[in-house]
C-alpha cells in the first residue's frame, strides 16, 4: 500500500518502484500496450516464492508443497477478487490471453451441447489476431461459420450491425476486446452482452489492454467469458486468466491431458478432476500466478480512479500534440479511448520513425500490431503506436512529441 501522505497521484513516487527506470534513467517507455514494466512488489513476490517455498503444488504432503499450493491458490483468489467472480473455481489459470482464448476454443467450441456445424460466431473487425485465428481453426474443425463484426468510422462497434447479426438463431458466441490494442477504442461491454443475452448468444471478451486501465466486474459486465493477461498489467509474462462462469465451466470437456487434470487414471478409463484443475493440466506456471496475484494486489492498492485520471491527462496531452504536428494522421476517434494512439505519417514509413526515437531513447511500437484485418480496413499498411502507463510524465509526452516533430522534418 502507499502511504496517504504522497500527493494523490505522483507518478515519479510509482515509478522509483520500477527498477528498469533507475538502469535505464533516461528511457521514454510507450510501448505499455505490448508489456507493462514490472514494480518491486512483483519482482520480490517471485523471489519470495523461489527463496522461501519452491515446491510443486496439490500433491505433496510435506511443509513447501502446502506452503507452494497455499500461495498458488492464493492467486487464484486474489485474480477472483480483482475481477469480482462469483468463485475462485471460477478462474482458469493461463499462459497468457492467447492461450485462454485457445483453451475456450478447444473447450467450449468442441463441446456439442455448445455449438454444432452450421452454428455462428461473431468476431468484431477491432480484434487481436488471438481472437480471430482460434475461431477461425475451431470453423475448419466444426464447420461453424465466423461473422466479421463492422466498426463505425469513429472505430466503435457498430450496434445496428450488432443487432442484424444477433438477428440470425444460429448466432452463439460474440467475440469482441473491452479495449483495441491498435486504436484504443473502449466498447460497452454491459450493454454489448444484454444485447447479445437476448438472443442466447454468449459473449467472450478479451480484456488484455482494459485490464491495467479499467475496472473490472465480470458480474456486473454480465460476460460468459473474459480473458486477460498479467504482462500487460505489471505482472510476470507467461501466466494470465480466463474467467469461465460456472454454469458453462461445469459443461467443459478436458483440452489438455496429463496430470493434475485428472481424478482416477486406469486403463480401463480415465475419470476427470472438476474445475478448475480439469482445464489445467501438468505443472501449472506457479511463481508466474504468485507474481501475477502481487502486481493486482499492487494495483488494488492504488487510488484507480486518480491513476486513470492521471493517464487520461497524459493522453489529452499526447493528442493535443500531434494535432499541432504537421503530416501526423490519428487513427481512431471512439468517445472512449484507453491511453494509447496509433498514428501514420504518409509517405514516411512508421518503422523509419520508430528507429529514429529509439535512437532519442524513446520506446515505441511499429507494425499492424496483430490487428491486420483492423488495419486493412482503415486503407494503411501499419501504424506507430504510442501507449501510456500510471508511470509515464508529462515530460515522457514532451519528449517524444518534440522527438517525432523533429524526426519528421529530418525524414519529409
Amino acid at each position: 500500500m502507499f502511504d496517504l501522505a504522497v500527493p494523490r497521484f505522483d507518478p515519479c513516487y510509482y515509478r522509483a518502484q520500477f527498477a528498469i527506470f533507475a538502469h535505464h534513467p533516461d528511457l521514454v517507455y510507450l510501448d505499455n500496450a505490448a508489456t507493462t514494466q514490472k514494480p518491486a512488489a512483483v519482482l520480490d513476490a517471485e523471489r519470495q516464492y523461489y527463496e522461501y517455498c519452491n515446491a510443486n503444488v496439490h500433491r505433496g504432503a510435506h511443509r513447501l508443497a502446502v506452503a507452494a499450493t497455499d500461495a498458488f491458490e492464493g492467486a487464484r483468489a486474489t485474480v477472483a477478487r480483482f475481477i469480482n467472480a462469483a468463485s475462485c473455481d471460477e478462474i482458469i489459470f493461463t499462459r497468457g490471453t492467447t492461450e485462454a482464448i485457445n483453451l475456450i476454443a478447444n473447450t467450449f467450441g468442441e463441446s456439442p451441447e455448445q455449438l454444432s456445424a452450421g452454428d455462428e460466431i461473431i468476431v468484431s473487425t477491432l480484434e487481436h489476431h488471438a481472437n480471430i485465428v482460434p475461431w477461425q481453426m475451431l470453423a475448419q474443425r466444426r464447420g461453424v461459420l465466423i461473422k466479421p463484426l463492422n466498426l463505425t468510422t469513429e472505430g466503435e462497434i457498430d450496434l445496428t450491425h450488432l443487432a442484424q447479426l444477433l438477428a440470425s438463431p444460429r448466432a452463439r458466441l460474440l467475440a469482441i476486446s473491452h479495449a483495441s490494442n491498435a486504436i484504443g477504442s473502449i466498447q460497452d461491454i454491459r450493454a454489448i452482452c444484454q444485447l447479445a443475452h437476448q438472443r442466447d448468444c454468449k459473449v467472450l471478451v478479451d480484456g488484455a489492454q482494459a485490464i491495467a486501465h479499467l475496472p473490472v466486474d465480470v458480474r456486473a459486465l454480465d460476460c460468459d467469458f473474459y480473458v486477460f493477461s498479467g504482462h500487460k498489467a505489471y505482472g510476470p509474462t507467461g501466466i494470465g486468466a480466463a474467467y469461465i462462469r460456472s454454469d458453462i465451466l461445469r459443461t467443459l470437456p478436458p483440452w489438455q491431458g496429463g496430470g493434475e487434470m485428472i481424478a482416477v487414471v486406469s486403463f480401463s478409463g480415465t475419470t476427470y478432476a472438476s474445475p478448475p484443475q480439469r482445464l489445467e493440466a501438468g505443472t501449472p506456471p506457479i511463481a508466474q500466478a504468485v507474481g501475477l496475484a502481487a502486481a493486482l494486489d499492487w494495483l488494488s492498492g492504488l487510488d484507480r480512479e486518480a491513476m486513470h485520471a492521471h493517464e487520461s491527462s497524459l493522453h489529452r496531452q499526447l493528442e493535443d500534440g500531434l494535432r499541432q504536428i504537421p503530416g501526423v494522421v490519428i487513427h481512431g476517434q471512439a468517445r472512449q479511448k484507453v491511453s494509447l494512439t496509433s498514428m501514420s505519417f504518409a509517405p514516411i514509413h512508421p518503422y523509419d520513425v520508430a528507429q529514429f526515437l529509439d535512437n532519442r531513447g524513446i520506446a515505441v511500437r511499429v507494425g499492424h500490431h496483430c490487428a491486420q484485418p483492423l488495419i486493412h480496413s482503415l486503407g494503411i499498411s501499419g501504424t506507430l503506436r504510442a501507449s501510456l502507463a500510471l508511470y509515464n510524465t508529462a515530460d515522457d509526452v514532451n519528449r517524444f512529441l518534440a522527438a517525432l516533430s523533429e524526426t519528421l522534418e529530418i525524414l519529409a
